[in-house]
């Protein structure tokens, strides 16, 4: 039996833990977000429905679930370390495929690969990284909170390289941009290919591992609903802004606040997350990323779209990060991976429904702005869902 606290094993806990933060930069700031830049292109040049937008992320969600489901045992069959480098390596091949052809099929099948990917990888990299962060229990939230920055910088860089890149190569030129990110995301990786996790020592035995669903089924279903609302947002509002005649530039200053959020995460909810047992933390977060998504619904002016980018972003990744804080306050340290992929698990359910439903009702309505109201409302129902959870019974 070890330890999972094992100071002397973790010289550089800080270090380690930005460096598995490249997995989900890599699976979930490029691979599924950077989506987002290149939609308004790929819609107009391919004679795509905002429907069969949608399904593209739908697609890569419902890639993310199977990849939830079946995280846990590739974890114990093969441990941490090659998950979540696995896992972050067929990222990189789903947007080098995107890259390669407009064929509605073969992107659908590379979007579900990189859902998988990213999926394996997050929980891998999660299990993993707040293993490390207990080895430092005085720091372990600040330390976990540095991990979910990890999106903020793929969604920051991609925003400085895409939107720039469709201007400078004109109307059809997405392809471009999916090369350009599959260049960034190889750069990412090569930290994670080269560091040492010690990943023998950090794979908990789950065998006595216990989860109960019922306990914190309302807790799984506020995840749900912030899966399923927050991806509306994030699906659709940079076409939201360049309907609004926002060009390459707003788009990328847009896209980057939102990014930029992701990094003083850490300082704005540390005291926050600390108090996570229950889930009022979670809903106190989830409130203030209602309120960043509703602010566009007041109207199109820079300094809302600037307002509502910063008040999402901020409280966007730290939901995130709260529910990986709850894991850990309230389950023993062999029950993490398998406690982490059913959060994950109920976040993907969410995203499944959220992209195929806010495009259906943009077909149908005529404008973005229902479907950001849709998915505002869902974000709201969640976070009223998750202030009811109260702290679980430890299983006997």
């Amino acid at each position: 039996m070890h330890s999972p606290a094992r100071p002397s094993a973790y010289a550089h806990p800080a270090r380690l833990i930005l460096i598995l933060s490249l997995t989900p930069t890599v699976g979930l700031g490029i691979g599924r977000f950077a989506y987002s830049l290149v939609l308004p292109d790929m819609r107009d040049s391919l004679g795509w429905s905002y429907s069969a937008a949608g399904f593209m992320n739908t697609i890569n969600a419902s890639g993310y679930l199977a990849g939830a489901l079946i995280a846990s045992k590739l974890i114990k069959r093969f441990g941490l370390s090659a998950s979540l480098r696995w896992g972050t390596l067929a990222c990189l091949a789903s947007l080098a495929l995107c890259a390669m052809s407009g064929n509605f099929v073969v992107l659908s099948l590379a979007r579900l690969l990189a859902g998988v990917g990213a999926a394996v990888g997050f929980v891998a990299s999660g299990a993993l990284a707040a293993t490390i962060a207990q080895s430092r229990p005085e720091r372990a939230n600040f330390l976990l909170s540095l991990f979910y920055a990890g999106p903020g910088l793929g969604i920051l860089l991609s925003g400085l390289i895409a939107p720039f890149v469709l201007q400078a190569f004109g109307p059809g030129s997405w392809w471009i941009v999916w090369w350009a990110m599959t260049l960034l995301s190889i750069a990412m990786t090569l930290p994670l290919l080269l560091t040492h996790f010690e990943a023998k020592a950090d794979i908990p035995d789950a065998t006595s591992a216990k989860f109960a669903v019922r306990p914190v089924l309302i807790y799984l279903v506020g995840y749900f609903l912030f899966g399923a609302g927050y991806i509306a947002y994030m699906t659709f509002m940079i076409a939201y802004v360049r309907d609004a005649g926002g060009g390459a530039a707003a788009q990328s200053a847009f896209w980057c606040l939102i990014g930029l959020s992701a990094f003083v995460t850490p300082w704005v909810w540390r005291g926050v997350l600390a108090r996570n047992s229950g889930g009022i933390s979670t809903a106190i977060i989830l409130a203030v990323n209602t309120t960043g998504a509703a602010l566009p619904l007041f109207g199109q002016s820079a300094i809302l779209l600037t307002v509502s980018a910063l008040v999402f972003g901020v409280s966007f990744f730290a939901v995130v990060a709260s529910t990986t804080a709850f894991v850990r306050f309230n389950y023993p340290h062999a029950a993490w991976p398998v406690a982490i992929a059913a959060m994950t698990i109920a976040f993907g359910l969410g995203q499944i429904l959220g992209p195929i439903l806010t495009g259906a009702i943009t077909d149908a309505l005529g404008s973005l702005s229902y479907a950001l109201n849709a998915g505002a409302a869902m974000l709201a129902l969640g976070a009223i869902a998750s202030a009811f959870q109260k702290k679980p019974q430890p299983a006997v």
